[in-house]
């Protein structure tokens, strides 16, 4: 099944295969569990990518938490993921960009009140980007945006305990 995306630079569509991302932590809108978020452990849990296109040279992926009280933040940043089907809890392969925490590094769920959000976007790319370690989510954006042959999400909800 393919779908279209709108460039979020141009105003044409970009025409792509829906990747089905799933985890064996948590169910689609279930709730994370506590060792993937700063209240435990803060590693990331395993994804697994279902329907990658043949044409793939390499995987990206964004996670961020549109519900934060200062707008959307960024919890992850990675790419040139060796095409995989299984990104292993407390696993990275690829380059690690800018989070909002100002790390280069997986900064798990912490919402300072509610229930928030958090979205685990993984993108299949028909070419390696070449992209400074210290990219932010905006860059990387832009970076791949002629690239994207593949997209798919996975959706986590997160509440602090009191």
């Amino acid at each position: 099944m393919k779908n279209l995306m709108l460039n979020t630079e141009a105003t044409r569509a970009v025409d792509y295969r829906q990747l089905k991302i799933s985890s064996t932590a948590f169910q689609h809108e279930g709730m994370i569990p506590v060792q993937y978020t700063c209240d435990g452990k803060n590693i990331n849990p395993p994804l697994d990518i279902e329907h990658i296109p043949e044409a793939a040279k390499c995987l990206a992926l964004i996670v961020d938490d549109p519900d934060a009280p200062a707008g959307d933040w960024v919890h992850w940043v990675v790419w040139n993921i060796p095409v995989t089907h299984h990104i292993l809890e407390n696993e990275v392969h690829g380059v690690e960009g800018m989070n909002d925490f100002k790390q280069q590094h997986y900064g798990g769920p912490c919402p300072p009140s509610g229930t928030h959000r958090y979205f685990f976007k993984v993108y299949a790319l028909g070419a390696l980007l070449d992209l400074q370690a210290n990219t932010t989510k905006q860059q990387l954006e832009i970076a791949m945006s002629e690239h994207v042959i593949g997209f798919g999400e996975l959706v986590g909800l997160y509440a602090r305990k009191k």
